[in-house]
């Protein structure tokens, strides 16, 4: 009986304890990450990069965590899973999987670092796509990408999805 009265008298406090964690965002960290990028590309920054020139932030910040080649390493991979998605075990990659590449700009910006995310700015993020896109030969080392070539990049999978025709999604049939 004791330790269900002393069980229930922790869980009362607990449940009107305050932790004060964390902080409220400033101005500037949310306009930092409300933008919406979509698959066009409409609200895509200005900004330009190439593989060869995303090499270097890649190496220092996002490499630790995917590996120097997209293999993955703490987190998932970046490349590879050609041809897995209808095995039992597939493996879901920007190469194998994307959609859009402009998710990809879009999900880099907002996430990535994990441990300091949005700290790249345009160029460097628009160079790691590219960085990537290549490693995944999608594109090549030289390719530039910006807000005019990004959305005219073909993903591998991107007739690999079904498109929602519900009529509250406000999409239409083709």
């Amino acid at each position: 009986m004791l330790k269900v009265t002393l069980l229930a008298a922790l869980a009362l406090c607990a449940v009107g304890q305050k932790y004060n964690a964390g902080r409220a965002a400033t101005p500037e960290e949310i306009k930092a990450t409300d933008q919406f990028m979509a698959p066009d590309g409409t609200g895509l920054p200005p900004g330009k990069g190439t593989a060869a020139e995303g090499r270097e932030t890649y190496s220092r910040r996002c490499a630790r965590c995917h590996g120097q080649q997209g293999q993955g390493d703490e987190e998932g991979p970046l490349v590879g899973g050609k041809g897995t998605l209808a095995t039992p075990k597939p493996l879901k990659t920007v190469g194998s999987f994307w959609p859009y590449a402009t998710t990809i700009y879009d999900y880099v910006h907002r996430a990535m670092p994990f441990d300091n995310p949005g700290l790249l700015d345009a160029n460097q993020t628009y160079s790691v796509v590219a960085l990537i896109l290549h490693m995944n030969g999608i594109i090549g080392e030289k390719d530039e990408m910006n807000a005019q070539t990004l959305p005219k990049v073909k993903m591998p999978n991107r007739d690999g999805f079904i498109r929602d025709t519900r009529p509250d999604t406000g999409k239409k049939k083709k």
